[in-house]
């Protein structure tokens, strides 16, 4: 008798219920921003990636809006068809301005991106080593390359000092995967010395500034800038989808290398162009993080206050080492820190539980937004200190 070929399907689901896996989404309703409405539930938002608060603004709704009214609301074809819009090239060209780099190339996702460049950069006759933290995008970008992947402890680059020497003689090409600002830790990769390597070892580096655009930097440019890093070359990817307000991935790096992603890339000749109202609402919130530093000014006044508040009132909570607004504490389990997750929505604070597979020790992840008020935060350490 023949079986049911998906019958395993409900025996996975079951797993992952029992080790406390399971993942299902969370209604908000109304506008982003420091308080939403979480299933009826007003609660204090320390679960967002809109780090300056733009992805509720009154003018990143306009552009938007103006953007559908002029040119519809999708871009109907890929960008080498029916999908290009003078709007996409102002977008780059103000990604490439931000980021002093020649040129940069915008997709319909950070992911897309991801996978897309990796995959055109590199075969089966290269190497690729990255960061055992990477996102989950590099990691499959790099799968899909069909390059050797060897992954190096997170940011050991003793390590990945080691590897080079060991394997790059071995391979036509190298490319180098690190995030800048690592999403589920907080931490900073080692810039400057990775770059060094980088060119010591005569390889590529690509650095995913998903959680550091918009943030890091005197101009908001990224960890790059932050470092000093720039004009240095090297393969700068990132999201329009967090402190940008919006969506959508970019690249932004030599006017060669973008020329050569846009003949190349799967991720981007076979997708329809990023939609009117994302590309405007990025564009729009691109003016802004030039325009108005005091956001970014207060984005980090909240995270120091917050870590100060911390130390002064939880000398004891297993904070891990952060240098950015995302603030993670450890739990021992997937249950402990499901119910501290819950606990918090109780009393009125949206902070998500992350769990394995995601990252390899359960914790509460808190993020910081320029919104936030002190008696949000205040709030919080409140009730950390009663649980």
């Amino acid at each position: 008798m023949p079986t049911n070929p998906y019958a395993w399907l409900q025996k996975s689901l079951a797993t992952i219920h029992q080790a406390d896996w399971y993942r299902s989404v969370k209604t908000i309703h109304g506008l982003p921003g420091a308080t939403v409405d979480l299933e009826g539930q007003e609660v204090i938002n320390f679960a967002s990636n809109d780090y300056l608060g733009l992805a509720g603004d009154e003018r990143l709704i306009a552009a938007a809006v103006a953007a559908i009214q002029e040119y519809g609301t999708g871009s109907t074809g890929s960008r080498l068809l029916s999908g290009h819009r003078e709007l996409h090239r102002e977008l780059e060209r103000a990604i490439a301005a931000l980021k002093q780099t020649e040129d940069a190339i915008v997709f319909s996702s950070g992911y897309l991106a991801n996978l897309g460049a990796i995959a055109s950069l590199v075969g089966k006759r290269d190497l690729i080593l990255s960061d055992q933290y990477n996102h989950s995008s590099l990691k499959n970008g790099a799968i899909l390359s069909g390059a050797t992947v060897i992954e190096y402890p997170h940011c050991d680059v003793t390590q990945l000092t080691n590897l080079l020497i060991q394997q790059r003689q071995n391979y036509r090409r190298c490319l180098i995967l690190t995030d800048s600002v690592f999403s589920m830790d907080g931490d900073l990769c080692p810039l400057p010395t990775i770059l060094d390597l980088a060119d010591e070892f005569s390889c590529m580096l690509l650095v995913d500034e998903a959680h550091a655009t918009g943030v890091m930097g005197e101009t908001g440019a990224g960890c790059v800038e932050y470092f000093g890093c720039t004009g240095r070359e090297l393969i700068q990817i990132g999201t329009l989808s967090k402190a940008l307000g919006s969506l959508g991935g970019y690249v932004a790096g030599s006017a060669t290398l973008i020329d050569f992603l846009r003949n190349r890339t799967p991720s981007w000749i076979y997708t329809t162009g990023l939609s009117p109202a994302d590309t405007a609402a990025a564009l729009a919130a691109l003016k802004i993080v030039q325009q108005e530093p005091q956001r970014r000014t207060q984005l980090w006044n909240n995270v120091n206050y917050l870590k100060q508040l911390l130390k002064q009132e939880l000398p004891n909570l297993k904070l891990l080492p952060s240098q950015s607004p995302i603030l993670c504490f450890q739990l021992s389990t997937a249950t402990a820190a499901l119910q501290a997750g819950q606990q918090l929505k109780d009393a009125g604070i949206f902070a998500p539980a992350i769990r394995p597979p995601t990252v390899p020790t359960s914790r509460m992840r808190i993020s910081l937004m320029a919104t936030h008020q002190a008696a949000h935060i205040d709030k919080l350490v409140g009730v950390l200190r009663d649980l």
